[in-house]
C-alpha cells in the first residue's frame, strides 16, 4: 500500500498519543480522580515528574523506536540487541520510575538480548505485568505492511523483560491493532489480531474484550497486570464518544479516571488512539509540553515515527532536511498584522526563516531548523474535509494555540507555505475565536485565495470551546 499524508499523520499519532497519555496520567498514578477533577498535564504524582514529562512507559518505547527508526529488523539478533542496549542505557540513568519486573531484569546488566530474555525467564512469581505492553507502539509502525512480522516482533520484544504468555499476546494484539489503525483508520485490528493467534488466545481474550466494552473499571481493577491494563485501555477507547478527533482526549481521560496505574493505561490507550486519529488529534497544548528521556520532545517522536514507517533514516529528505524547499508558487507579501491582534503576524514560510518572533505557528511541514523559541506545527492540507480527516479539530486547535501563545505575552508568526490559503483560513478561525469578523483577514491579506472548502470550514461553524 502506498502511504499517504493521512497514514503518516496516524503513524506519528501512535507515538505522540502514547506519550501524551503517559505524561497526562503521570500526575494521577495510584489514585482515582473524581469526576469534578479536571484532568490536565500537571506533572507531580508519586515520582514528582515535571508537567509534560513522560515516564518509564515512553522512555522504554523511545528505546524501541530509536532502533525501529534505523530500519533494523526487531526480530533479528542485531535488532533485539540494540533494543536491549537501549533499555540498559535508560536504566543506567537511574530513572525515577521503573516497574518491579523490569527492574528485576535490567538489574542483571545483561550484555545481549538473548541473555536479557533468559534472565526474564528465570524470574519467579507473578510475571504478567503491563511493562511490555506500554512500550509496543513502534513495533506496529515498523511492520506496518507485514502483519506476520509484526506479531513475531511484538512477542520477541515483550520477552526481553516479560516471560509471560498473556503479556506476549497482549503486545501482539496491540501492535497488530496499531498497524491496522494506521493503515485503515479504525480499531478493527484488535479483534482481527485474534484470528492470527489461535483458538486458545481467541477463547481467552474475546470475553475480556467484551467485558471491557460493556463493563466499568471496577471489573478490571488490577491494571498493573497486563490483562486488566489492556481491558482498561479498551474500555476507555470503546466507551468514549468516537464521533470525531476529540475521542482521543476523551478516552485518555476515561483511562485516567479508571485509576491505579494511570500513566500506563493511558499510554497504552494513547498508542492505539493516536494510530486511529493521528498526531493532528493530539492537542498542541500537550505537544508543546511533552519531553523526556533521552532528551526528546514531541517533534523528535514524530520524526522517529516517520523514519520507522519509511524503513530507516533518510538524511536530506523531510523530516530530516534543514529547510523544506517551497520555492515554487506565489508567496504572499508580508508579513502583515492580523486585523484583530497586533501581536500576530501573517505570512508565507519565508518569513519563518528570516523573522524575529517569540513563537512560530506553522500550518505546513517544516524542517529541522530552529525557527523561534516556541515553534508549533500543524499538518494541514490545502483542501477541505475530504483531505483533512481532523479538519475542524486542527482549525480549532491552531486558533487556540495562537490565543495561548498570545496570553503568554509572545509575538506570533502564523504561516503556511505561500500564505495565501491555509494562513488566512487559520487566521480567520482565530478571528472567530476572538468574536470578530473573519472576512476582515482577507482585507489585510490582499493576495489571499483560500481553498473554498477550507475557508468554509474555517468560517462557517461555531468555534469549539
Amino acid at each position: 500500500m502506498k502511504l499517504t499524508g493521512a497514514h503518516y499523520d496516524r503513524a506519528v499519532g501512535a507515538l505522540l498519543g502514547s506519550a501524551a497519555g503517559d505524561a497526562l496520567g503521570a500526575g494521577y498514578e495510584f489514585t482515582h480522580p473524581p469526576q469534578d477533577t479536571v484532568i490536565a498535564m500537571i506533572g507531580g504524582g508519586p515520582f514528582n515528574f515535571a508537567p509534560g514529562e513522560w515516564t518509564d512507559d515512553t522512555s522504554m518505547a523511545a528505546a524501541v523506536a530509536r532502533v525501529a527508526a534505523t530500519g533494523a529488523d526487531l526480530r533479528s539478533p542485531a535488532g533485539l540487541n540494540a533494543v536491549a542496549a537501549g533499555f540498559s542505557e535508560w536504566f543506567a540513568q537511574g530513572p525515577k520510575d521503573v516497574g518491579t519486573q523490569t527492574r528485576a531484569v535490567l538489574s542483571h546488566h545483561d550484555a545481549t538480548a538473548a541473555e536479557m530474555t533468559a534472565t526474564a525467564a528465570t524470574l519467579r512469581g507473578r510475571k504478567g505485568g503491563n511493562g511490555s505492553l506500554m512500550r509496543t507502539a513502534a513495533v506496529g509502525l515498523r511492520y506496518l505492511q507485514d502483519p506476520k512480522g509484526c506479531l513475531e516482533a511484538a512477542a520477541l520484544v515483550s520477552d526481553l523483560t516479560h516471560d509471560d504468555e498473556r503479556a506476549r499476546q497482549a503486545c501482539q494484539i496491540w501492535s497488530y491493532a496499531i498497524r491496522h489503525a494506521v493503515l485503515y483508520g479504525n480499531f478493527g485490528g484488535v479483534r482481527e489480531s485474534l484470528t492470527h493467534l489461535g483458538q486458545e488466545a481467541t477463547d481467552f481474550w474475546t470475553p475480556l474484550l467484551n467485558g471491557a466494552e460493556t463493563g466499568v473499571p471496577q471489573d478490571f481493577p488490577k491494571n498493573g497486570w497486563v490483562v486488566h491494563a489492556l481491558q482498561t485501555a479498551w474500555y476507555a477507547i470503546t466507551q468514549a464518544d468516537q464521533s470525531d478527533a476529540g475521542h482521543l482526549g476523551a478516552a485518555l481521560e476515561l483511562a485516567i479516571r479508571a485509576g491505579n496505574d494511570t500513566d500506563t493505561t493511558a499510554a497504552i490507550a494513547g498508542g492505539l488512539l493516536g494510530a486511529r486519529w493521528g498526531g493532528s488529534a493530539v492537542p498542541a497544548r500537550w505537544r508543546r509540553m511533552l519531553h523526556g528521556w533521552p532528551g526528546l520532545v514531541a517533534k523528535d517522536l514524530a520524526t522517529l515515527a516517520i523514519e520507522t514507517v519509511n524503513g530507516g533514516k533518510n538524511p536530506g529528505v523531510w523530516p530530516n532536511v534543514d529547510v523544506v524547499d517551497y520555492a515554487t508558487g506565489t508567496t504572499a507579501s508580508g508579513p502583515v498584522m492580523h486585523p484583530h491582534d497586533k501581536g500576530v503576524f501573517l505570512a508565507g514560510h519565508a518569513a519563518a526563516l528570516s523573522g524575529d518572533y517569540d513563537a512560530v505557528v506553522s500550518v505546513c511541514r517544516m524542517g529541522t531548523r530552529t525557527l523561534a523559541p516556541d515553534h508549533v506545527e500543524f499538518w494541514l492540507i490545502d483542501a477541505g474535509p475530504t483531505e483533512n480527516e481532523n479538519l475542524q479539530f486542527i482549525l480549532d486547535d491552531a486558533a487556540a494555540t495562537v490565543r495561548e501563545l498570545r496570553a503568554e505575552g509572545k509575538t506570533v508568526l502564523l504561516h503556511g507555505v505561500h500564505g495565501t490559503s491555509r494562513t488566512p483560513s487559520v487566521a480567520a478561525r482565530y478571528s472567530m475565536l476572538l468574536g470578530q469578523e473573519p472576512d476582515e483577514v482577507l482585507n489585510v491579506m490582499t493576495s489571499s485565495r483560500p481553498d473554498p472548502a477550507l475557508w468554509a470550514a474555517a468560517t462557517h461553524r461555531p468555534v469549539r470551546a
